[in-house]
Protein backbone atom coordinates (compact mmCIF):
# COMPACT_ATOMS: atom_id res chain seq x y z
CA UNK A 1 0.00 0.00 0.00
CA UNK A 2 1.71 3.50 -1.00
CA UNK A 3 2.64 5.87 1.74
CA UNK A 4 0.36 8.37 0.29
CA UNK A 5 -2.75 6.28 1.15
CA UNK A 6 -1.58 6.15 4.50
CA UNK A 7 -1.01 10.35 4.57
CA UNK A 8 -4.21 10.71 3.07
CA UNK A 9 -5.88 8.61 5.31
CA UNK A 10 -4.39 10.75 8.55
CA UNK A 11 -5.41 13.67 6.34
CA UNK A 12 -8.89 12.75 6.82
CA UNK A 13 -9.19 12.09 10.42
CA UNK A 14 -10.65 15.36 12.55
CA UNK A 15 -11.22 14.70 16.28
CA UNK A 16 -13.63 17.06 18.65
CA UNK A 17 -11.40 16.78 21.72
CA UNK A 18 -8.06 16.78 23.22
CA UNK A 19 -5.59 14.49 21.45
CA UNK A 20 -3.32 12.73 24.34
CA UNK A 21 0.22 12.98 23.77
CA UNK A 22 1.55 12.17 27.73
CA UNK A 23 0.58 9.72 30.15
CA UNK A 24 0.48 5.98 28.78
CA UNK A 25 3.88 4.66 27.87
CA UNK A 26 5.05 4.58 24.26
CA UNK A 27 4.40 0.94 22.56
CA UNK A 28 1.32 0.70 25.06
CA UNK A 29 -1.55 1.42 22.33
CA UNK A 30 0.58 -1.29 20.00
CA UNK A 31 0.70 -1.22 16.29
CA UNK A 32 -2.30 -2.14 14.14
CA UNK A 33 -3.34 -5.51 13.05
CA UNK A 34 -4.29 -6.57 9.72
CA UNK A 35 -8.00 -6.52 10.57
CA UNK A 36 -7.60 -2.58 11.60
CA UNK A 37 -7.67 -3.51 15.63
CA UNK A 38 -4.47 -2.54 17.92
CA UNK A 39 -2.59 -4.96 18.97
CA UNK A 40 0.21 -7.19 16.69
CA UNK A 41 0.29 -7.82 13.16
CA UNK A 42 -1.62 -10.83 12.72
CA UNK A 43 -3.30 -10.98 16.42
CA UNK A 44 -5.55 -8.55 18.20
CA UNK A 45 -4.28 -6.91 21.93
CA UNK A 46 -6.28 -5.94 24.65
CA UNK A 47 -4.85 -2.73 24.57
CA UNK A 48 -6.44 -0.16 22.72
CA UNK A 49 -5.39 2.22 20.15
CA UNK A 50 -3.43 5.28 20.50
CA UNK A 51 -2.38 7.26 23.79
CA UNK A 52 -6.06 8.26 25.21
CA UNK A 53 -6.71 8.04 28.90
CA UNK A 54 -9.66 9.12 30.68
CA UNK A 55 -11.92 11.38 28.73
CA UNK A 56 -9.24 11.84 26.31
CA UNK A 57 -9.58 10.35 22.16
CA UNK A 58 -6.84 8.42 20.59
CA UNK A 59 -6.46 8.03 16.95
CA UNK A 60 -4.67 5.91 14.37
CA UNK A 61 -3.93 5.85 10.43
CA UNK A 62 -2.05 2.73 8.85
CA UNK A 63 -0.83 1.24 6.22
CA UNK A 64 0.54 -2.68 5.28
CA UNK A 65 2.21 -4.78 2.91
CA UNK A 66 2.63 -8.50 2.86
CA UNK A 67 4.66 -9.78 0.43
CA UNK A 68 4.66 -13.71 -0.17
CA UNK A 69 5.91 -15.90 -2.89
CA UNK A 70 2.75 -16.17 -4.94
CA UNK A 71 0.56 -13.85 -3.22
CA UNK A 72 0.19 -9.88 -1.77
CA UNK A 73 -2.08 -7.89 0.76
CA UNK A 74 -2.48 -4.50 1.19
CA UNK A 75 -4.52 -3.46 3.62
CA UNK A 76 -5.23 0.05 4.67
CA UNK A 77 -7.37 1.05 8.15
CA UNK A 78 -8.13 3.73 10.96
CA UNK A 79 -9.08 3.18 14.47
CA UNK A 80 -11.01 5.64 17.11
CA UNK A 81 -10.62 4.99 20.56
CA UNK A 82 -12.33 6.70 23.59
CA UNK A 83 -11.30 7.07 27.63
CA UNK A 84 -9.21 4.30 26.87
CA UNK A 85 -12.54 2.13 27.07
CA UNK A 86 -13.69 1.94 23.39
CA UNK A 87 -12.20 1.46 20.18
CA UNK A 88 -14.05 1.49 16.35
CA UNK A 89 -11.85 0.41 14.06
CA UNK A 90 -11.85 -0.47 10.14
CA UNK A 91 -9.68 -1.69 7.87
CA UNK A 92 -10.10 -2.62 3.51
CA UNK A 93 -8.18 -5.23 2.55
CA UNK A 94 -6.75 -6.44 -1.10
CA UNK A 95 -5.22 -9.85 -1.75
CA UNK A 96 -3.50 -9.98 -5.12
CA UNK A 97 -3.57 -13.54 -6.12
CA UNK A 98 -0.69 -13.24 -8.52
CA UNK A 99 0.20 -16.67 -10.23
CA UNK A 100 -3.03 -18.29 -8.97
CA UNK A 101 -5.07 -16.39 -11.90
CA UNK A 102 -3.65 -17.98 -14.91
CA UNK A 103 -3.45 -21.51 -12.76
CA UNK A 104 -6.80 -21.85 -12.02
CA UNK A 105 -8.13 -19.67 -14.57
CA UNK A 106 -9.98 -17.15 -12.28
CA UNK A 107 -12.44 -14.76 -12.78
CA UNK A 108 -10.83 -12.54 -10.62
CA UNK A 109 -7.59 -11.32 -9.89
CA UNK A 110 -7.82 -10.17 -6.39
CA UNK A 111 -9.52 -10.72 -3.38
CA UNK A 112 -11.14 -8.03 -0.84
CA UNK A 113 -12.80 -7.44 2.45
CA UNK A 114 -13.48 -4.57 4.57
CA UNK A 115 -13.70 -5.41 8.13
CA UNK A 116 -15.75 -2.90 10.87
CA UNK A 117 -14.54 -3.64 14.46
CA UNK A 118 -15.32 -2.57 18.09
CA UNK A 119 -13.35 -3.18 21.06
CA UNK A 120 -14.20 -2.42 24.66
CA UNK A 121 -11.96 -2.74 27.52
CA UNK A 122 -13.84 -4.81 30.28
CA UNK A 123 -11.19 -4.75 33.09
CA UNK A 124 -8.03 -4.32 34.06
CA UNK A 125 -4.83 -2.16 32.92
CA UNK A 126 -2.14 -3.81 31.17
CA UNK A 127 0.58 -1.79 33.23
CA UNK A 128 -1.25 -0.68 36.26
CA UNK A 129 -3.49 -2.87 38.23
CA UNK A 130 -2.77 -6.00 39.40
CA UNK A 131 -5.48 -7.71 36.86
CA UNK A 132 -4.50 -7.52 33.13
CA UNK A 133 -6.80 -6.13 30.85
CA UNK A 134 -9.12 -8.17 28.73
CA UNK A 135 -10.92 -6.57 26.43
CA UNK A 136 -14.33 -8.08 24.18
CA UNK A 137 -14.34 -7.32 20.49
CA UNK A 138 -16.40 -7.90 17.69
CA UNK A 139 -15.59 -7.56 13.76
CA UNK A 140 -17.83 -7.82 11.10
CA UNK A 141 -16.21 -8.52 7.87
CA UNK A 142 -17.74 -8.15 4.24
CA UNK A 143 -16.04 -10.25 1.18
CA UNK A 144 -16.01 -7.56 -1.88
CA UNK A 145 -15.62 -10.38 -4.26
CA UNK A 146 -17.18 -13.35 -3.43
CA UNK A 147 -17.18 -15.21 -6.81
CA UNK A 148 -14.21 -16.96 -6.54
CA UNK A 149 -14.67 -17.87 -2.54
CA UNK A 150 -18.58 -19.37 -4.00
CA UNK A 151 -16.53 -21.21 -6.58
CA UNK A 152 -14.41 -23.34 -4.21
CA UNK A 153 -17.27 -24.27 -1.22
CA UNK A 154 -17.66 -20.74 0.74
CA UNK A 155 -21.39 -20.61 2.20
CA UNK A 156 -21.66 -16.92 2.78
CA UNK A 157 -20.09 -13.82 1.80
CA UNK A 158 -20.28 -11.60 5.20
CA UNK A 159 -20.29 -12.92 8.98
CA UNK A 160 -19.50 -11.43 12.76
CA UNK A 161 -16.47 -12.72 15.08
CA UNK A 162 -15.70 -12.07 18.59
CA UNK A 163 -12.74 -12.30 20.45
CA UNK A 164 -11.63 -12.41 23.79
CA UNK A 165 -7.84 -10.60 24.66
CA UNK A 166 -5.90 -10.42 27.91
CA UNK A 167 -2.92 -8.48 27.60
CA UNK A 168 -0.06 -8.18 30.38
CA UNK A 169 2.96 -5.74 30.66
CA UNK A 170 5.58 -7.53 33.03
CA UNK A 171 8.30 -4.87 33.76
CA UNK A 172 11.47 -5.72 34.31
CA UNK A 173 10.73 -9.32 33.97
CA UNK A 174 13.41 -10.56 31.40
CA UNK A 175 16.89 -9.73 32.23
CA UNK A 176 15.55 -6.25 33.86
CA UNK A 177 13.81 -5.74 30.30
CA UNK A 178 9.56 -5.10 30.10
CA UNK A 179 8.21 -8.38 28.60
CA UNK A 180 4.31 -7.71 26.91
CA UNK A 181 2.06 -11.38 26.83
CA UNK A 182 -1.00 -11.27 25.30
CA UNK A 183 -3.18 -14.46 24.75
CA UNK A 184 -6.86 -14.78 23.32
CA UNK A 185 -9.65 -16.73 22.32
CA UNK A 186 -11.38 -16.02 18.64
CA UNK A 187 -14.62 -17.47 17.78
CA UNK A 188 -15.12 -17.53 13.83
CA UNK A 189 -15.95 -18.95 10.67
CA UNK A 190 -13.65 -17.13 8.40
CA UNK A 191 -11.79 -18.91 5.67
CA UNK A 192 -8.61 -16.63 5.54
CA UNK A 193 -9.65 -14.75 7.97
CA UNK A 194 -12.56 -14.09 5.93
CA UNK A 195 -11.02 -13.38 2.29
CA UNK A 196 -12.11 -16.54 1.04
CA UNK A 197 -15.75 -15.74 2.62
CA UNK A 198 -17.35 -18.07 5.69
CA UNK A 199 -17.87 -21.24 6.14
CA UNK A 200 -17.58 -23.93 3.71
CA UNK A 201 -18.67 -27.39 2.53
CA UNK A 202 -16.31 -29.67 5.03
CA UNK A 203 -17.38 -27.66 8.00
CA UNK A 204 -19.82 -24.37 8.50
CA UNK A 205 -20.20 -23.81 12.39
CA UNK A 206 -18.08 -21.44 13.95
CA UNK A 207 -14.59 -22.71 16.04
CA UNK A 208 -12.76 -21.40 19.07
CA UNK A 209 -9.39 -20.47 18.08
CA UNK A 210 -6.39 -19.68 20.01
CA UNK A 211 -4.12 -16.62 19.05
CA UNK A 212 -1.23 -15.36 21.36
CA UNK A 213 2.10 -12.57 21.03
CA UNK A 214 4.94 -12.16 23.55
CA UNK A 215 7.21 -9.49 22.99
CA UNK A 216 10.11 -8.21 24.87
CA UNK A 217 10.77 -4.63 25.07
CA UNK A 218 14.58 -4.34 25.24
CA UNK A 219 14.55 -0.77 24.23
CA UNK A 220 11.61 2.04 25.52
CA UNK A 221 11.40 2.43 21.97
CA UNK A 222 12.09 -1.48 20.15
CA UNK A 223 10.29 -4.74 20.48
CA UNK A 224 11.13 -7.91 19.46
CA UNK A 225 8.02 -10.59 19.31
CA UNK A 226 6.25 -13.54 18.18
CA UNK A 227 3.00 -14.10 16.96
CA UNK A 228 0.31 -17.22 16.66
CA UNK A 229 -3.08 -17.51 15.08
CA UNK A 230 -4.86 -20.49 15.09
CA UNK A 231 -7.10 -20.87 12.03
CA UNK A 232 -10.06 -23.14 10.78
CA UNK A 233 -10.35 -25.64 8.17
CA UNK A 234 -13.24 -25.37 6.40
CA UNK A 235 -13.07 -25.66 2.89
CA UNK A 236 -12.08 -29.34 1.11
CA UNK A 237 -10.10 -27.97 -2.13
CA UNK A 238 -7.45 -26.69 -0.06
CA UNK A 239 -5.83 -26.70 3.54
CA UNK A 240 -5.34 -23.60 5.89
CA UNK A 241 -2.55 -23.08 7.91
CA UNK A 242 -2.15 -21.08 11.30
CA UNK A 243 -0.57 -18.23 10.92
CA UNK A 244 2.67 -16.93 12.86
CA UNK A 245 5.48 -14.52 12.62
CA UNK A 246 8.69 -12.81 14.25
CA UNK A 247 8.64 -9.15 14.73
CA UNK A 248 10.54 -5.97 14.88
CA UNK A 249 8.36 -2.73 15.94
CA UNK A 250 9.88 0.79 16.23
CA UNK A 251 8.29 3.54 17.98
CA UNK A 252 10.28 6.87 17.35
CA UNK A 253 7.59 8.28 18.65
CA UNK A 254 3.86 7.93 19.77
CA UNK A 255 2.54 9.88 16.65
CA UNK A 256 4.40 6.78 14.44
CA UNK A 257 5.20 3.27 14.27
CA UNK A 258 7.14 1.14 12.01
CA UNK A 259 6.21 -3.64 12.20
CA UNK A 260 8.96 -5.55 9.72
CA UNK A 261 7.87 -9.01 10.26
CA UNK A 262 9.13 -12.48 8.94
CA UNK A 263 5.40 -14.14 8.30
CA UNK A 264 4.91 -17.96 8.23
CA UNK A 265 1.46 -18.21 6.34
CA UNK A 266 1.65 -21.61 5.01
CA UNK A 267 -1.04 -22.62 2.58
CA UNK A 268 -2.98 -20.16 1.17
CA UNK A 269 -5.51 -21.86 -1.40
CA UNK A 270 -3.67 -25.02 -2.95
CA UNK A 271 -0.30 -23.31 -2.98
CA UNK A 272 1.93 -24.30 0.26
CA UNK A 273 5.15 -22.34 1.65
CA UNK A 274 3.37 -18.39 1.54
CA UNK A 275 6.33 -17.10 3.45
CA UNK A 276 7.41 -13.83 3.14
CA UNK A 277 7.70 -9.61 4.51
CA UNK A 278 5.17 -8.10 6.66
CA UNK A 279 5.91 -4.43 6.87
CA UNK A 280 3.74 -1.94 8.75
CA UNK A 281 3.37 1.60 8.90
CA UNK A 282 1.06 3.87 11.65
CA UNK A 283 0.25 6.90 12.44
CA UNK A 284 -0.86 8.01 16.18
CA UNK A 285 -2.61 11.15 17.12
Amino acid sequence: MRLSLLIGCMASLSLPSALADNGRLIATGGASSLEGAAGGGITPWAVLTGYGEQHEWGATAFATTVDLPDYRLDVAGLALAYDNRVEVSFARQRFDLGTLVHKLNLPDDHLGQDVLGVKVRLFGDVIYDRLPQVSLGLQYKHQNTFDIPRLVGAKRDSDVEGYLAASRLFMGAAFGYNVLVNGGLRYSRANETGLLGFGGDRRDRRSLLKEGSVALLFNPRWALGVEYREKPDNLSFAGESDWADVFLAYFPSKHVSFVLAYARLGEIATLDNQNGTYLSVQGSF
